[in-house]
C-alpha cells in the first residue's frame, strides 16, 4: 500500500538560531560548520558557525583576537541573547467567555508571559506591528521583573519570594541591594525588545515609557536592538502638575518616554491644530476660500526686486516699504495677489496693505516636539481620576497611564488599519486610547494587548472588589470603556440630531443607515453641514469595534513525547494513539494551528459542516481545517469544490490509512493549489 508522508505542522515557534545560520549560510558558506551539542536524546551534530571565520570575512585586516570596544556589556547578555532565540512549544488557547463579540473583532487580548506570547507571535505578526508601546517595571526596586529560567519544567517552578500560584508566573522583586540589579533588568528586557522589533513594520516605531532609574540603560539597550541611528526622540512627560513639598533632593514631575523607530521609513504624523492655533483665523469673505487673518508683507531678507510702490485701489494711496526693508512677494506675484482680493487694506479699506493668510494653506497641523505638558495629555491623578470614573469606585490599578498620553503618541504614528501592540499591558490604558481615537473617525487601529496574570494584592482595592489578578482589570476596562465611549458618542449624534430638527422644524428619517431630511424639508447650506456631520458620527459608532478576543497561554495542545521509537511499548502506544491532549477543543486546535501556520489571530473565523463533518473557514478559503474522526474520500470531494489554499486535519482524523492517502491524492488533483498538512 502506498502510504505517502504528509508534511506535518511545526506546532513551535520559530528556532531563530537556525533562521539566522541559513542566512549567514547563503551569504558566508564557507562560516558553516558542525558541532556536538546535548539533547534529550543524547549527543548530535548540529549545524553552527564558525565565528573566527565569519569576524575574518568581515575584516579588511588580519582579525588576531578580542579587541576593546565601545558596547553594552553586563553579566547575563549571552544568557538573554540564547533567551530571545529559544524557541517555544506553548500555544494561546481561545477564552470566548472573557471576550467580547470574538467572532467579529479584530482586537486581542493575550494573558500570559510575554516573551513567551512573543515567541507565538513570530509567525503570524512578523513585520506587520505599526506601533509597540510598552510600560515596562521601571526598577525602582520595588516593581516586579520577570525571571526567564527555562532549565525548569512549568510543573516545577517555584516562584522566588515565595510567589506561586495557579498561572504559575515568573515575578520576584528587583531590590536595589541585589548584586545584579541593573543587570536582571537588562536581562528581563533584551529578549523581549529584541522579539518585539521583529513584530514592527518596516516603517514602525516603538514607544518605551521609563523614568530615571534606568533611562540611560534603556537608550544604550534600544541602541544595541534597534540601532544609534534609528533613535527619534526622549520624550519628556510631565507627570505630575505640582511638585512634592516632602521630597528628598528634588522633586521628580515627570517621566521619560523613549522612542525609536525600526528604520527610516518612518513617518511622523501632525498633531492636530490647537484652537489656539486655529483663534485668530476669524475672518471670511463668503468668496469660497475660508477663514483667513492678516499677516505681515514684509520679508527679513533684503532683495531690490521686492522695493516697489503699492497703490490702495480705493484711496490711490502709495505704500513702500520702510528704509531697508522689500515686499515679500515681485511686482508680478503682487499684481496677481491685488487682483485675487488676497491683500487686505485695513477694516475701512483705507490702510496700508497686508497679506491675507488662509486658514486652509497652512500646515494642517503642528509638529510633535518632546515636551508634552499635563496640560496637553494628562497626568497621573488624570488617569487615576480616569479609571475611578471607569469603575465607579476606587482605581483597581495603583499605576495607570492616562489615555490622553497613549492617545497622542497613535496620533502621531498610525493610520486606518494600522496594529498596535502593548505587551506589557498593564490596566490595558493602551487599549482604552485606541478605542478613544477609532471613535474620531479619522482611525481604526486594531490593537494587541498581552499582560502577565500577575496575582493582586489581598490587601489592595482591586482584590476586594473581586479583581483577583490584572488580567481580570484590564479586561474589563476595554468592556466598561467600550460602553462608555459609544454611549457618549450617542449622545453626541442626539443632541446634534435635536438641533438639526429644530433648525428644519421637522423629524429626521433614518434610512439604510444614514439620516436624511423629510421630503418637504426647507433646506439650508447649515443644515446640509450639520446632516453630513451627523452622518459621519453615526457611521463612527456603527464601524466602532469594542470588542476583543481573550486568549490564554497554556502549554502545546499535543502530547509530549520524549521517547526514541524503540523505546515504546504498547501501552505507551495506545496512549499516544491520540497525540492531542485530553480537554482540548477544536477551537484550541484552531488557534496553534493559526499561529504555526504564520495567519493573525484576528482573522475572521467561520463555520460550516461539510458531509456531516464540523469545518472551521478562516478569512475566506484561507485556511480550512476539519478535526473530526472520520475523514474520507467523500469529504475530499466536496471541499475540493471550495479550493481552500490551506487545509489541516488531526492525523488520526482519517477514516483508515488508504482514506488518508486517497484524501491526499484527491485534494491533489481536484483542488492543486491547496496545501495539506496534518497536526
Amino acid at each position: 500500500m502506498n502510504t505517502m508522508s504528509i508534511d506535518k505542522l511545526n506546532l513551535k515557534s520559530p528556532d531563530l538560531v537556525s533562521e539566522n545560520i541559513e542566512k549567514l549560510a547563503a551569504l558566508f558558506p564557507n562560516c558553516v560548520t558542525e558541532s556536538k551539542i546535548e539533547t534529550a536524546t543524547g549527543t548530535e551534530l548540529s549545524r553552527s558557525i564558525d565565528f573566527d571565520l565569519l569576524k575574518q570575512e568581515l575584516s579588511h585586516a588580519v582579525v588576531e583576537g578580542n579587541k576593546e570596544r565601545y558596547r553594552l556589556e553586563w553579566p547575563g547578555k549571552r544568557e538573554a541573547i540564547v533567551t530571545a532565540n529559544l524557541p517555544t512549544t506553548k500555544t494561546l488557547r481561545p477564552v470566548r467567555n472573557d471576550s467580547v463579540d470574538f467572532d467579529n473583532t479584530e482586537n486581542l487580548y493575550i494573558e500570559g508571559d510575554n516573551l513567551e506570547v512573543l515567541k507565538l507571535l513570530q509567525e503570524s505578526y512578523l513585520g506587520k506591528v505599526k506601533m509597540i508601546y510598552i510600560d515596562p517595571p521601571y526598577n525602582t526596586g520595588k516593581d516586579f521583573v520577570y525571571k526567564d529560567n527555562f532549565s525548569k519544567d512549568i510543573q516545577q517552578e517555584l516562584f522566588e519570594s515565595g510567589q506561586k500560584d495557579e498561572y504559575n508566573q515568573r515575578l520576584t522583586v528587583n531590590p536595589e541591594t541585589a548584586g545584579r540589579y541593573h543587570s536582571d533588568w537588562l536581562s528581563m528586557m533584551y529578549p523581549r525588545l529584541k522579539l518585539a522589533r521583529n513584530l514592527l513594520t518596516d516603517d514602525g516605531v516603538i514607544f518605551i515609557s521609563i523614568d530615571d532609574n534606568e533611562v540611560h540603560n534603556l537608550r544604550k539597550l534600544c541602541d544595541d536592538i534597534y540601532g544609534e541611528n534609528n533613535f527619534l526622540a526622549n520624550i519628556v512627560w510631565q507627570k505630575k502638575y505640582a511638585a512634592t513639598n516632602d521630597a528628598k533632593g528634588f522633586s521628580n514631575l515627570h517621566d521619560h518616554i523613549i522612542v525609536y523607530q525600526k528604520s527610516n521609513a518612518f513617518e511622523r504624523y501632525l498633531l492636530p491644530r490647537t484652537v489656539e492655533q486655529n483663534k485668530p483665523y476669524k475672518n471670511d469673505d463668503n468668496d469660497g476660500k475660508g477663514l483667513w487673518r492678516s499677516d505681515n508683507l514684509l520679508v527679513k531678507s533684503f532683495s531690490n526686486s521686492g522695493v516697489y510702490p503699492i497703490v490702495n485701489p480705493n484711496t490711490g494711496k502709495k505704500y513702500l516699504p520702510p528704509e531697508g526693508n522689500c515686499w515679500r512677494a515681485s511686482p508680478d506675484t503682487m499684481r496677481v495677489w491685488l487682483s485675487e482680493n488676497r491683500i487686505f487694506f485695513g477694516k475701512d479699506g483705507k490702510g496700508a496693505p497686508q497679506l491675507k493668510r488662509y486658514l486652509n494653506e497652512v500646515q494642517q497641523g503642528r509638529v510633535p516636539n518632546t515636551w508634552w505638558t499635563f496640560q496637553e495629555v494628562g497626568h497621573n491623578d488624570a488617569a487615576n481620576k480616569e479609571l475611578k470614573a471607569l469603575f465607579s469606585s476606587k482605581a483597581p490599578f495603583d499605576t495607570p497611564k492616562p489615555s490622553t498620553l497613549i492617545k497622542q503618541m497613535l496620533m502621531v504614528s498610525t493610520r486606518n488599519d494600522d496594529i498596535v501592540l502593548d505587551f506589557f499591558s498593564g490596566s490595558a490604558t493602551t487599549a482604552h486610547a485606541a478605542i478613544k481615537l477609532n471613535a474620531e473617525g479619522e482611525r481604526s487601529c486594531k490593537y494587541i494587548m498581552v499582560q502577565i496574570p500577575e496575582t493582586t494584592d489581598s490587601k489592595s482595592e482591586a482584590y476586594k472588589a473581586g479583581y483577583k489578578n490584572i488580567c481580570e482589570i484590564g479586561k474589563e476596562r476595554i468592556r466598561r470603556a467600550g460602553t462608555q465611549i459609544v454611549n457618549n458618542q450617542l449622545s453626541v449624534v442626539n443632541d446634534k440630531k435635536t438641533v438639526l430638527e429644530k433648525l428644519i422644524n421637522g423629524k429626521l428619517i433614518k434610512e439604510n443607515g444614514e439620516w436624511r431630511f423629510p421630503d418637504n424639508a426647507l433646506i439650508e447650506d447649515k443644515a446640509q453641514n450639520l446632516l453630513q456631520e451627523l452622518n459621519q458620527l453615526q457611521l463612527n459608532i456603527d464601524n466602532l469595534d469594542t470588542g476583543f478576543r481573550v486568549y490564554r497561554l497554556d502549554e502545546s495542545n499535543m502530547q509530549d513525547v520524549y521517547y526514541k521509537p524503540q523505546d515504546y511499548k504498547q501501552d505507551m502506544m495506545d496512549m499516544f494513539a491520540d497525540n492531542v491532549k485530553p480537554g482540548r477543543s477544536a477551537d484550541d486546535l484552531l488557534a496553534q494551528v493559526m499561529l504555526d501556520w504564520g495567519l493573525p489571530l484576528s482573522l475572521k473565523i467561520e463555520q460550516a459542516n461539510v458531509v456531516g463533518k464540523q469545518v472551521f473557514k478562516v478569512a475566506g478559503n484561507s485556511l480550512y481545517a476539519c478535526f473530526d474522526k472520520g475523514i474520507d474520500e467523500d469529504f475530499a470531494k466536496e471541499i475540493a469544490k471550495e479550493t481552500p489554499l490551506r487545509i489541516v486535519f488531526r492525523d488520526n482524523g482519517f477514516k483508515n490509512d488508504t482514506a488518508k492517502v486517497n484524501v491526499q491524492q484527491l485534494l491533489k488533483q481536484l483542488s492543486p493549489e491547496t496545501e495539506m498538512k496534518v497536526i
